[in-house]
């Protein structure tokens, strides 16, 4: 696999070049760059490849947060119905207002 393959316009290059990105503009260009894996390729192989090539070189670069980010599991939905899905443990209503 080549730089090409996994970053054929360059998004992520361009990431790490700007002087003083943010964060939220690396998400931006990150999720921009993920829409163009293609379909039934695993994100994960190139999120690592990204990694290897633009983050060792930049590990404090925000652009390096996010491609880490992207590699961790996603947090499990608990779909809360009923009762539970409107009261805390504790008898307050989840949505702020009082009973």
């Amino acid at each position: 696999m080549q730089i090409e393959d996994v970053d054929p316009k360059g998004l992520i290059r361009e990431g790490y070049q700007i002087d003083g990105i943010a964060l939220s503009e690396c998400k931006t260009i990150f999720f921009d760059w993920a829409i163009q894996i293609p379909v039934g390729a695993d994100p994960a192989v190139y999120i690592k490849f990204c990694i290897s090539y633009y983050g060792d070189v930049l590990p404090k670069h925000p652009m390096t947060s996010v491609l880490t980010a992207a590699l961790a599991p996603a947090p499990q939905n608990i779909r809360r119905g009923g009762r539970a899905g409107r009261v805390t443990e504790q008898g307050q209503r989840r949505d702020g207002r009082s009973e």
